[in-house]
């Protein structure tokens, strides 16, 4: 069975007397293990697409299956235990707690799920160890840079060991040092871990790194190309 499977997925949103077909018919299965990203400009459905397959939206139309469980035929609301225990997100602007240190923002998640003090202490710091921001746990958000709230933002995706990591253009706030860095990172954690990530993007770096890019324009699937 696919980790993700989508079928004849459609998203329309209402503007006014408008209505805006963000998804249209969009049909793909993955595997857990992939590397792959949603390719595409502005406007392509990349991020619609991201927020259906973590629960955050539901389809207009069409099938979501995530991890066993049919995630379209829920309120979203119901879903959020499901989310916090099988799928952690990686986002464009960090979205880390201000008020929180470091490590208690990558702990946030584990925190939710009632994993006792020590046992969070010691995940978050070896993650901290491998992605290279040891020292910093005591650090609010405001002290660190984008590429180290970033690896923080990794950190708390992670540390709950997920099915799925979903990162919505996680390298458009950095530069490209920084991102090719922490695109070497994920990679890592994907093959030597077995850390399913399904990227949006449309930085070349990411592009090229990925095994399988799913190009998208307006909605539609255009391409479903797979890499040695």
């Amino acid at each position: 069975m696919p980790l993700i499977r989508l079928d004849h997925v459609c998203k329309t949103y209402r503007t006014g007397n408008q209505e805006v077909a963000a998804v249209v018919d969009f049909s793909a299965e993955f595997s857990a293990g992939e590397f792959t990203v949603l390719a595409g400009p502005s406007g392509s459905g990349k991020t619609t697409l991201l927020n259906l397959i973590g629960c955050l939206d539901q389809p207009t139309s069409g099938s979501i299956v995530v991890d066993g469980r049919d995630v379209s035929r829920e309120p979203t609301a119901k879903l959020a235990d499901f989310r916090r225990d099988h799928i952690g997100f990686v986002f464009q602007s960090y979205n880390l707690i201000p008020v929180l240190t470091a490590l208690e923002n990558a702990e946030f998640t584990l925190m939710l799920q009632g994993v006792p003090a020590a046992e969070r202490r010691r995940r978050v710091s070896a993650l901290f160890e491998r992605l290279g921001i040891a020292g910093l746990e005591d650090r609010r958000p405001d002290d660190l840079s984008g590429g180290q709230q970033q690896r923080v933002a990794v950190a708390r995706a992670i540390a709950s060991n997920p099915s799925l990591v979903l990162a919505d253009e996680p390298t458009a706030n950095l530069d490209s040092a920084t991102s090719a860095e922490l695109l070497a990172l994920m990679r890592q954690l994907n093959e030597e871990d077995g850390v399913t990530f399904l990227f949006s993007s449309h930085d070349p770096q990411v592009i090229e790194q990925a095994r399988r890019v799913i190009t998208l324009k307006d909605g539609h699937l255009v391409e479903d190309q797979l890499r040695s």
